[in-house]
C-alpha cells in the first residue's frame, strides 16, 4: 500500500469483478481485473472492498498493455481491506479509481531500487517495455520473495540485482540494499527511483546523497 501526502478526495470509482487472486506466498497476494483504462506505468489506483470503508493506495502491478490489470499486496492482519481482498474469489466486486500519480517510468538511464511489494511500480514500468538502460535493485529478506524473479531476470540479465539480508544464494548479494549501494564506488550520474518502507527510502536517500548524488535525481514511493 502506498503512502501519500495529498489525496483527490472527489475521484470516481468504478466497479470491477476479480478474474484473479493468487497467494503468491503466505500473506502476498496478487489480484487481478479486466483492465477498461490506459496508465503510465508506476501510476496508482485506489481500491475499496465497498462504499461503506475508506479505499486504499496501491501501485499497480502490471504491464499497460496488459489485458488485466495486477495488484500485488501484503496483507495486514489488523486492517480491514487487504484480510478482504485476500479471501475473495473470482466474480467478487471491488471498487477501484482512475489511475493518477507522477512516480512514472524513466525515459531515460536509471536505477530502480525496491525492497519488498515496493517492486511492483518497478515491475509495471520494466514489464511495459522500460526496461533499456535500467538497473534494478530488489532487497528481501528470504530469497522466495523476489517476486516476478525469472520474468526480470529475463528482461534484465545483469542489470537485475538481487539482495538478500537473510539468505545466501550465488546469484544474490548478501545484506541490505543499502549495504549494496554502499559498496559501489561509482555511482552514476542518473535518476534514483526508490519505493519501498520509509526508513528504507529515507536511509536509502541519505546514503546517495553522500555519495554525491544530486537531490533532485532521487524520486521515491513510500509503502507501508
Amino acid at each position: 500500500m502506498v503512502s501519500r501526502k495529498t489525496q483527490k478526495n472527489t475521484q470516481e470509482f468504478g466497479e470491477y469483478n476479480l478474474t484473479n487472486n493468487v497467494e503468491i506466498l503466505p500473506g502476498v497476494h496478487l489480484i487481478s481485473f479486466h483492465r477498461d483504462f490506459d496508465f503510465i506505468p508506476g501510476q496508482v489506483v485506489k481500491i475499496a472492498a465497498d462504499k461503506m470503508h475508506p479505499p486504499r493506495i496501491y501501485s499497480i502491478c502490471s504491464g499497460n498493455k496488459d489485458e488485466e490489470v495486477s495488484i500485488l499486496f501484503n496483507v495486514k492482519e489488523d486492517g480491514f481491506l487487504t484480510p478482504k481482498m485476500a479471501g475473495m474469489i473470482p466474480g467478487d466486486k471491488i471498487l477501484v479509481s482512475k489511475p493518477y500519480g507522477s512516480f512514472t517510468g524513466p525515459k531515460e538511464k536509471a536505477w530502480l531500487i525496491a525492497t519488498g511489494t515496493g517492486i511492483a511500480p518497478f515491475y509495471s514500468m520494466i514489464k511495459s517495455g522500460l526496461g533499456k538502460d535500467i538497473t534494478l535493485v530488489h532487497g528481501v529478506k528470504f530469497l522466495n520473495q523476489f517476486y516476478f524473479e525469472d520474468e526480470l531476470d529475463e528482461m534484465l540479465g545483469e542489470s537485475y540485482i538481487r539482495c538478500c539480508s537473510r539468505e545466501k544464494s550465488c546469484n544474490t548479494f548478501p545484506g541490505r540494499v543499502t549495504d549494496y549501494i554502499e559498496q559501489q564506488q561509482n555511482l552514476p550520474d542518473v535518476k534514483y527511483y526508490l519505493c519501498g518502507q520509509a526508513h528504507m527510502v529515507v536511509d536509502m536517500r541519505d546514503l546517495l546523497i553522500s555519495k554525491g548524488v544530486k537531490f533532485e535525481n532521487i524520486l521515491s514511493e513510500i509503502y507501508f
